[in-house]
């Protein structure tokens, strides 16, 4: 059937009908019989051979191409600190282990476990009974050593002018002068053994030597202790030590301002710390840095960093584990564009670039530091270009956007985007395009 176009089908088609209806109406009128049931018959399949005859050369139209849609985003260009996290120990600032100094029973504590206590705050009474008695044996060697003393003193002043008459040997007198000088020594020494034995009675009440939390005891009362065993722990908490690590890269890359801030007492120079719990909460106060440690570890090839925090309210304890965050250098001028922009082939990284004529290019770029859901990129892309964010598998190689819609979307958190004044929202845009973008299908 030869092709047609739509007006000259309708107008054979209109033609036909008007001529059979014009031959049915001169047979009626002259004369013929009426029109039966047969009449119609024939009448209708006319009719319907003509319609059909007419629809033959309708042709059918093209699916409409649906549009695509790709969402882009601007770059960005500012000053970007670098965060960093690592993993911490909290230690206490002061750990003390409470050991006796002297062998005896445990006959009392005097402490409530787990409270705070002050230096100087008795912990444990020590049998004291066998102190005291060695205590007063001491004194009274001291009193003997005193008696023999005074009696040496007495000869020699005796002694002394029966010596100058000659009545009596010189050497006599030398004996006596060494006896009272053997006396005075002796004196000392039994002096010294009362200070001994007071220190050791001393010692049955066991001190705190810090301000802190105390532990709970490792011994019962009863039990026999000695200089070797430890009673419990005090431990200084306020503030609290946090012990991280870094790898031998960043510390030869800090390693300045580490070793400038180790010389200070109160370090000021270095980035504030947060701490992240392990609940994931933050802690509310801020740490500092302290000190790096001596040497590198050979075995991880890592070196420690210790911090520390305020702990007004003893709420960190040694022991627990969290999460240190810290921004050691900020990024001047970085570009930054969305981590859903940069797409990875073969261990390099490349985004698709919107120009000013609608025209994507494929551009290699060099992936940096991730700062939430931005990365920044250096090369391949200035300040203010557009980028594809979703769609990027439409517009592989170079294409020309023909017909395109932008769409603004309503600024939200969740995009954790960074406008150019430092502000989070979104800049994301929708381009619907549709031309030149080849159409992927399955096979």
């Amino acid at each position: 059937m030869e092709k047609k176009n739509r007006p000259e089908l309708f107008t054979g088609h209109n033609r036909r009908l008007s001529e059979k209806r014009m031959q049915l109406h001169r047979l009626e009128g002259i004369g013929g019989p009426p029109c039966g049931p047969a009449s119609r018959l024939v009448l209708a399949l006319v009719l319907a051979t003509a319609v059909l005859a007419g629809g033959c050369g309708k042709t059918n139209a093209a699916p409409a191409i649906p549009v695509p849609e790709v969402e882009v985003a601007s770059v960005v260009q500012q000053d970007v600190p670098i965060v960093s996290e690592w993993v911490a120990t909290l230690d206490g600032y002061v750990n003390a282990q409470i050991q006796p100094q002297v062998t005896g029973y445990i006959i009392r504590q005097t402490y409530k476990e787990g409270s705070f206590v002050r230096k100087g705050r008795i912990l444990f009474h020590i049998d004291p009974r066998p102190f005291q008695a060695v205590l007063d044996q001491a004194n009274a060697q001291v009193a003997q050593a005193q008696a023999q003393l005074a009696k040496t003193a007495m000869d020699v002043d005796r002694d002394t002018p029966l010596a100058k008459e000659r009545a009596i040997a010189q050497s006599q007198l030398d004996n006596d002068i060494q006896a009272n000088r053997a006396a005075k020594a002796a004196v000392k020494a039994a002096e010294a053994q009362v200070e001994q034995a007071q220190l050791n009675l001393e010692f049955t009440e066991v001190k705190s030597l810090v301000d802190g939390i105390a532990g709970i005891a490792q011994v019962q009362i009863g039990n026999l202790v000695n200089p070797t065993t430890v009673l419990t722990s005090v431990s200084k908490v306020n503030p609290i030590k946090a012990y991280f690590s870094i790898s031998e890269q960043e510390y030869i890359h800090f390693a300045d301002r580490i070793n400038a801030d180790a010389q200070k007492q109160i370090p000021s120079n270095g980035p504030p710390f947060e701490l992240i719990l392990a609940d994931g909460s933050v802690y509310p106060h801020k740490g500092t840095g302290l000190l790096a440690n001596r040497q590198v570890d050979v075995s991880t090839g890592s070196i420690q960093i210790v911090c520390s925090f305020p702990n007004p309210q003893n709420f960190l304890r040694p022991g627990q584990f969290g999460r240190l965050r810290a921004a050691p250098e900020v990024r001047r001028g970085a570009l930054l564009v969305p981590q859903k922009a940069v797409s990875e082939l073969q261990g390099s990284y490349q985004v698709a670039v919107v120009g000013a004529d609608n025209k994507v290019s494929i551009r290699a770029v060099k992936a940096g530091d991730r700062v939430g859901p931005m990365w920044i990129v250096e090369g391949g892309v200035k300040p203010g270009e557009q980028v594809v964010v979703e769609g990027l598998q439409k517009v592989t190689g170079e294409r020309r956007l023909t017909r395109v819609q932008v769409f603004h979307q309503p600024a939200h958190r969740s995009h954790g985007h960074l406008d150019p004044d430092g502000d989070r929202g979104s800049s994301h845009h929708r381009l619907a395009s549709r031309g030149s973008i080849p159409q992927h299908r399955s096979a």
